[in-house]
């Protein structure tokens, strides 16, 4: 990729990624402003816990959607490290969003949709171990956290690509330090289990 190819990527990336389903659709599902609720967090979880179920999956596809597109765009345009540029800007985008005054989620959504198309057998193990820390404790960001730590050791047991590599290194740091409060929380006993609201 040249530096055009690569700006090109980013403003692709970060545009698209800035999107926030997860403020928009509570907003036109549920009538609310998701950050004046539950964490405050524009994110799926908070979404689920809110509003329910439905309008959290709702949300969740928005934004697993928004990292499929730029990384697909990418792949198909410059290969792998476009694919890579291209998502990791969507979830920066999520994270900074521009019209959230450059707050946003912690990006697991958004990752999904970036790995689906860049590791998809990492992305259906890593789901698997999120599934099952969910289900035996009911605290989202321990998966989410849990996830992080094997995406790294996962790519290099699975890929033997460099890029990809190091991609999963610097994601795997981004969402440990997204989490970092919520691991503090951890350290305490104090984290909040997930709890879906009925609607």
């Amino acid at each position: 990729m040249n530096f055009l190819e690569w700006i090109l990527m980013i403003i692709i990336g970060y545009i698209i990624g800035s999107i926030p389903f997860s403020y928009l659709i509570p907003k036109w599902l549920g009538r609310i402003d998701i950050r004046q609720h539950g964490s405050g967090n524009t994110g799926t979880t908070n979404v689920v816990r809110t509003l329910g179920l439905r309008i959290g999956i709702v949300a969740f596809l928005g934004d697993f959607i928004k990292g499929i597109i730029p990384t697909v765009i990418g792949f198909v345009l410059f290969s792998t490290l476009g694919g890579i540029v291209g998502g990791s800007f969507a979830i920066l985008g999520h994270c900074y969003s521009i019209w959230l005054k450059f707050k946003g989620g912690k990006g697991i959504a958004t990752s999904a949709g970036v790995l689906v198309i860049l590791m998809p057998l990492i992305l259906i193990i890593l789901l698997t171990i999120q599934f099952i820390i969910i289900f035996a404790t009911k605290i989202m960001s321990l998966a989410s956290i849990s996830s992080a730590i094997l995406l790294p050791i996962l790519t290099a047991l699975l890929y033997s690509n460099d890029e990809l590599l190091y991609f999963s290194f610097f994601l795997a740091i981004f969402v440990i330090f997204k989490h970092k409060d919520n691991i503090k929380r951890l350290v305490k006993g104090e984290e909040n289990k997930l709890s879906i609201k009925k609607k």
